[in-house]
């Protein structure tokens, strides 16, 4: 990297950690952003607004942040010229020492991510966790070594740019529609998930969904040893799976079959919990963790903020916080894990989803939605004659008006089935500002 012209798109977290990588090793830097931005980082030069394209030509290298798209007109102009782009987790697999652990998946992969590092931590491996779930890839670099285990997650904008990108261990969760309005269509979204095995080779392992059609295909694809895991058959040839409510991993086809953990020791709510649980029993096993180490993990593993977070009773009403849940498979899962009686609030940023999906599981299950942001008008037009239907507008009248309909016994959930970036930050900050709307009621 060596005085090597470098330009960085994106100036969010894993912008700033790639820009402040490449100076340290030299690089001439420069980081660009369409939006203001006010921090200074020493010896990088800051481009943004009009001027964010500035000297584009003269640049060796290009690595975008994950919410930057690879279609951008300056981005297909650059590969013309034959300027290499790729992204913040490629540019830091490069460098990055020891093993990587990578979990994708459409839901499901920070809980899958913490619970997998938490594992191996607890069994005394050194181990950290980032990616997607809030540490860039770029920040382990400096604290890695050849004994670490690098547990990531990893999602598909990440892996658009993924070349060289080589994960000893990969899981694929799920794989179903989202990010359409990224990616164009569910074909383009599945190649782009099945990028986190394609630098894989015989001496790797690919833990897969046997109960997710999407995921399955994925076997045909792959150098690797493909592991399974399943909830609802009743083996697989290798993997975990569940027998007579018991966890079980069988660690070559015809073994037998090792006990790791009752369903009753899990702590989390929700069939694809168990779904989640048995990935992480999967990947750990494969990494070397014992089965009675994994138990212990599981059985003291706390839910992850924002993930059917449980939030407060108020007045005899359960709030559970899912503002993770940002598309509607995750929805449908937040919703199937309570049996009925639920005040849901739907709405945010639409990403080209199909609510008709829901309509089934809303007419079971749920009493009241509320609406909210941008895509309600689409959901109340979508889901008309499902059930009732308020239009909200703001998460804090939603909260309000459940509150005021919910009796006791009932839920309130926030499970989105939608992005957050028309009113929020972020699904954290979605979710915070949930939590304090809630907290705000019991002070009433």
């Amino acid at each position: 990297m060596q005085n090597k012209r470098v330009l960085v798109v994106g100036l969010g977290k894993s912008g700033i950690a790639a820009a402040r990588f490449l100076l340290e090793r030299g690089a001439v830097v420069t980081a660009c952003d369409a939006k203001d931005f006010s921090e200074q980082i020493p010896g990088v030069k800051i481009q943004t607004g009009a001027a964010q394209w500035d000297g584009l030509e003269q640049q060796e290298l290009i690595v975008i942040s994950p919410g930057v798209p690879v279609q951008t007109p300056e981005l297909e102009r650059a590969r013309g010229l034959g300027i290499p782009v790729i992204g913040e987790v490629e540019l830091a697999s490069r460098y990055l020492l020891g093993k990587a652990l990578a979990i994708t998946g459409s839901n499901g992969k920070t809980t899958t991510t913490t619970l997998v590092g938490k594992i191996l931590a607890d069994a005394g491996l050194t181990t950290q966790v980032g990616g997607n779930i809030g540490t860039p890839v770029m920040e382990l670099v400096a604290t890695s070594t050849p004994e670490t285990w690098n547990v990531l997650e990893i999602s598909s904008f990440q892996l658009e740019t993924a070349v060289e990108f080589h994960p000893q261990i990969a899981v694929i969760l799920n794989i179903t529609p989202d990010h359409l309005d990224r990616h164009g269509s569910f074909e383009q979204y599945v190649r782009e998930k099945e990028k986190i095995f394609a630098r894989q080779d015989a001496n790797d392992f690919l833990v897969l969904n046997a109960d997710d059609k999407n995921t399955q295909m994925a076997a045909g694809k792959t150098k690797s040893q493909v592991f399974w895991f399943s909830g609802a058959r009743p083996q697989v040839k290798r993997g975990a799976f569940v027998h007579q409510n018991v966890i079980v991993f069988v660690p070559q086809e015809g073994a037998a079959m090792e006990p790791v953990l009752p369903l009753v020791e899990i702590p989390l709510k929700g069939a694809h919990n168990v779904e989640n649980v048995l990935a992480a029993v999967c990947a750990a096993r494969l990494a070397g963790v014992s089965a009675e180490s994994i138990r212990e993990s599981v059985k003291s593993f706390e839910a992850v903020e924002h993930r059917l977070q449980f939030v407060a009773a108020v007045r005899g009403v359960d709030y559970y916080n899912d503002s993770k849940a940002t598309n509607v498979d995750a929805t449908m899962k937040a919703v199937a894990s309570f049996a009925g009686g639920i005040h849901l609030i739907l709405g945010g940023k639409d990403k080209d989803s199909d609510y008709t999906l829901l309509a089934d599981l809303l007419r079971e299950r749920v009493k009241v939605v509320y609406t909210i942001g941008s895509a309600a008008e689409k959901i109340g037009r979508e889901l008309a004659g499902v059930t009732k239907i308020v239009e909200a507008e703001t998460l804090a009248n939603a909260v309000r008006s459940a509150a005021e309909a919910a009796q006791p016994g009932e839920i309130v959930l926030l499970a989105p089935a939608c992005a957050s970036f028309d009113q929020f930050e972020n699904y954290g900050h979605r979710g915070r500002v949930f939590m304090e709307c809630v907290k705000g009621l019991e002070v009433q």
